[in-house]
């Protein structure tokens, strides 16, 4: 696209870093209106995004990726915490400073049919982002004939509806919307789970072209592994509202840590009998997130769990020299969960 910002150089300082970020959900008040459960869906999480990286994040359902993915977006209001933004803190700003400073992260939805206003062409839906911004009209219709055209669309198709789409049609407008501002921050939630494999495949190759082109940083948010592993550069494990492991993609999946990244890993079928895993599930039932336990939050369920894990709670911590930090006392790369020799 003849008019996408300038790519900037890459420098040491992380495009996006959260520092003890929490959203906590009020469920159940009292009488007098005073908290009675609350819901911690994202607890104390340490999070840094380098420019120009994909991080990829895991997790089981319902274990705050998601929200996680919306604050960094500020489409939620942290409880407590900070969010910084190629330098700036974005926590706290006021909403005049925050609306123009929006233009530089975007998100793309799971569902890519419910995000598209059904009554709207697609001309009308990519260029709606500009318009907010005060884009004028001339330049709006501009930019939506290069991003159909850099999303692989045909333009004459700008005048029809989501409803006469494919999934993976609608996916690649939702795309577009999101590049429609020019941002440098997407966060990717599970975006491929409405698809077809072979239109998956698709997908992703266009996200890596994008982000070759544009240079784009994403958060990518998803369950799977397969895909996780081809698009990202490093991979952060969730578990009821904590990231228990963090490091580059190769270390995580192939030499999990955590007992809980590796009964994560241990689950998923193998596509040939001689890559069987071994299975090392974890025990008992997920833990409510209106009541998490004290201490290690996995230790009602890991194998190797002791005393300490329920009194005190472990903090990341370096694992390694490869950049990789892990919240576990008993901490180890070995395949098979043993202290190494």
């Amino acid at each position: 696209m003849s008019d996408m910002r300038p790519v900037k150089p890459s420098g040491p300082e992380p495009l996006v870093v959260a520092r003890n970020l929490s959203r906590h959900f009020v469920i159940k008040r009292s009488f007098l209106g005073q908290p009675r459960q609350v819901l911690r869906a994202v607890d104390e999480v340490d999070l840094t995004i380098a420019r120009g990286e994909t991080l990829g994040l895991v997790g089981e359902s319902g274990c705050g990726k998601s929200t996680l993915g919306r604050l960094l977006l500020r489409l939620l209001d942290p409880s407590s915490g900070s969010i910084r933004f190629d330098g700036t803190e974005l926590v706290g700003m006021p909403a005049d400073r925050l609306r123009p400073r929006r233009a530089d992260f975007q998100i793309i939805f799971q569902d890519p049919f419910s995000c598209l206003n059904p009554r709207m062409s697609v001309a009308q839906i990519v260029a709606d982002p500009m318009r907010v911004h005060g884009i004028p009209r001339e330049e709006r219709q501009r930019r939506v004939r290069e991003l159909l055209d850099l999303v692989g669309l045909p333009q004459h198709m700008a005048g029809r509806f989501p409803h006469e789409f494919s999934g993976g049609q609608r996916q690649r407008i939702g795309i577009a919307r999101a590049l429609a501002l020019r941002p440098r921050f997407i966060v990717c939630d599970e975006p491929l789970s409405a698809l077809d494999v072979s239109i998956q495949a698709q997908i992703i190759n266009l996200m890596l072209d994008l982000q070759r082109e544009l240079d784009l940083t994403y958060l990518f948010i998803g369950h799977d592994i397969s895909v996780i592993r081809h698009l990202s550069d490093r991979v952060a494990v969730m578990y009821l509202g904590k990231v228990v492991e963090i490091g580059p993609a190769e270390e995580v999946l192939d030499r999990p840590a955590h007992p809980y990244t590796r009964a994560l890993l241990s689950a998923i079928p193998a596509t040939h009998p001689r890559l069987v895993r071994p299975r090392q599930p974890l025990g008992g039932d997920v833990p409510s997130p209106l009541r998490p336990p004290p201490g290690c939050r996995v230790h009602t369920r890991c194998p190797r769990a002791e005393a300490r894990c329920a009194a005190e709670a472990p903090a990341l911590r370096p694992l390694g020299a490869a950049g990789r930090q892990v919240a576990c006392h008993f901490a180890t790369t070995d395949r098979h969960g043993e202290p190494p020799a």
